[in-house]
């Protein structure tokens, strides 16, 4: 869906499926078995920054962000996505997260954002810190600090520890509970999109609770 200056309603879409059948202890050594993840995550998040610097600049005096960039940067949130829908933003899926900056279309957690063709010139100058502080509150909340990609404790990592022991003693991770997590989840990276001038859509203050975006698939350019 689009609106009539032709930009995506929801241009950030977060979708990611329960896998089944999951293990009932491996989430016990999932931070072990993710340290090359982690330190590859550390450089990227420096070139991240980096990047959204350029991007800053380009769009001020454009309007435009740069399209090498802003598949850099996706690349980057599609990893973190991948990397915390393993371990303790979601314990969603025991497959490994791949090296990657791409898609990765088979993977259990999926984050497309459309490119935008345009982007307010003025509005750079604010979205990123003045208009985003009601969300840094709440997703300060969700995450409880803001380490790699914004996965680090807070309610997000509660949420999947009672999913874990439960997975742990029952071997059924709750479908409800899923749903609320992924929501929080896709919270936080319609956030992270619009702080990093990738979109000019301001993110609802709203938990589509659902492993899916609510109005079903939709292309992005």
């Amino acid at each position: 869906m689009t609106t009539l200056a032709g930009v995506p309603e929801r241009p950030v879409r977060v979708n990611a499926v329960l896998d089944a059948p999951l293990s009932r202890w491996l989430w016990l050594v999932k931070w072990i078995l993710l340290v090359p993840h982690y330190v590859v995550l550390f450089f990227l998040w420096i070139a991240f920054t980096v990047v959204s610097v350029i991007a800053f600049f380009a769009i001020l005096f454009t309007g435009r962000y740069p399209r090498t960039l802003f598949d850099f940067n996706l690349g980057v949130l599609r990893w973190s996505w991948r990397v915390a829908f393993y371990s303790y933003g979601a314990l969603g899926t025991d497959r490994y997260p791949p090296f990657s900056l791409g898609e990765e279309p088979d993977y259990s957690a999926r984050l497309d954002i459309a490119y935008p063709e345009q982007l307010s010139r003025g509005l750079v100058l604010v979205k990123w810190w003045l208009l985003a502080i009601p969300h840094y509150i709440v997703i300060g909340f969700f995450l409880g600090g803001w380490h790699l990609g914004w996965w680090a404790g807070g309610l997000v990592a509660v949420l999947a520890l009672i999913a874990a022991v439960t997975l742990a003693f029952t071997e059924t991770y709750p479908k409800d509970l899923f749903d609320l997590i992924v929501g929080l989840n896709r919270w936080v990276l319609r956030v992270a999109a619009y702080t990093a001038l990738m979109t000019d859509v301001y993110p609802p203050f709203r938990l589509d609770l659902s492993g899916t975006e609510p109005d079903g698939p939709e292309e992005l350019s």
